[in-house]
């Protein structure tokens, strides 16, 4: 019988729709902005995949409480043991000395959270024993992650069945108080045993920096530009280095990394959170959004602007949503992904199939979008 060690971090992702950026140590103000846990229901939706594709016969190692018992419990699991009652709220402590108390009892870990869950995993597994991650927080750049949480039972259902290679992947740290400054300072934490495997697991993030590159993003910018200025929408832009470049030629004070709203070229909201969004959506008639896939990962949405929710995204509409990426990214990042927590939304970019992508002035390029079957 295999044994699996379960964690959930059930604070990990509050921070993301009410645009905090991450959780770490701002859960009371998350709450107070009115944030509601996601890990629960992601890891939920990781549990029910795969109980029905995975026909092993399988214990689950676990915490107490919202940190894996009930999740597991309510998805239908009665092969639970608990090996650890945390006090709640929960801290990174609890998820170390879970981690603790399962090794060398389990085949493999399986947690719901973002990277800075990963990181505290990576402190005391140190190679031991391969870690798998359900994504579910603000930030996920590290490779032990699956693409969604539907990929990820795929990929422990593979693993079971010994089809999946254990290799080491990146743990990559993202200083979230600078995050939330506005800098973007990310380093590689740590390297970890994870399951290699390119479909179901998403790569660790990788950045591009070239003088041709910030051409390309100037021509980019051009042609947003030139868009709005034909266009009495309401855009919303995402977050990035190219979406900052279009920002900054507008002569905006646009954030690097949240999220802001340009009307007839001016800057009408910044550093917006989902409710910013959603109540400049009722003042204005129109709106188009403007995404940059994260480089390697491909994803859209569902990594690093939460704030753009599956309900923002139904007001605004698929079609209208502008993706610019630069060619050297585009390289990189062959395929487009979503991952919004909403699967009829992500199911609805899978049948679309494609996406138009700017790459430059007047240039564009059709990008598939990855399935969730995929």
């Amino acid at each position: 019988m295999h044994k699996i060690g379960f964690i959930v971090n059930p604070i990990a992702g509050m921070g993301g729709r009410v645009g905090l950026k991450g959780t770490d140590g701002v859960i009371n103000e998350a709450m107070k902005k009115g944030a509601k846990p996601v890990a629960p229901e992601r890891a939920k939706e990781m549990l029910k995949v795969f109980k029905e594709k995975c026909e092993k016969d399988v214990k689950w190692l676990t915490c107490s409480g919202e940190m894996g018992e009930k999740e597991l419990k309510e998805v239908g699991f009665r092969n639970v043991e608990i090996i650890y009652h945390p006090d709640y709220p929960t801290t990174s402590e609890d998820t170390k000395e879970a981690c603790r108390r399962l090794l060398g009892k389990v085949d493999i870990i399986v947690f719901c959270g973002g990277d800075g869950t990963a990181r505290d995993i990576a402190t005391v597994t140190d190679k031991k024993i391969p870690i798998l991650g359900i994504p579910s927080g603000v930030k996920m750049h590290s490779g032990v992650f699956g693409v969604n949480p539907g990929a990820t039972a795929k990929s422990l259902c593979e693993f079971l069945e010994g089809d999946l290679d254990v290799g080491e992947v990146e743990i990559l740290d993202l200083d979230e108080e600078l995050y939330r400054k506005g800098e973007w300072k990310i380093r590689l934490f740590d390297t970890v045993l994870g399951l290699t495997e390119p479909t179901y697991i998403q790569s660790g993030k990788a950045t591009f920096e070239s003088v041709s590159d910030e051409e390309m993003k100037e021509q980019i910018a051009e042609h947003i530009i030139e868009m709005m200025e034909k266009d009495d929408s309401l855009f919303i832009l995402g977050s990035g280095s190219t979406l900052y470049k279009i920002g900054e030629k507008l002569g905006i004070d646009k954030t690097l990394l949240g999220i802001d709203a340009v009307y007839k070229m001016k800057l009408v909201g910044k550093d917006l959170d989902e409710k910013g969004i959603l109540d400049l959506l009722d003042e204005y008639r129109k709106a188009k959004i403007i995404l940059s896939p994260i480089g390697a990962q491909g994803f859209i949405l569902g990594r690093g602007n939460l704030q753009i929710s599956p309900e923002v995204v139904r007001r605004v509409g698929i079609d209208n949503i502008i993706v610019v990426a630069t060619p050297s990214k585009l390289s990189a990042t062959p395929i487009l992904r979503v991952d919004t927590g909403d699967k009829n939304l992500d199911r609805e970019f899978a049948e679309k199939g494609y996406m138009i992508v700017v790459t430059g002035y007047r240039i564009m390029k059709a990008v598939k979008i990855q399935s969730e079957e995929r």
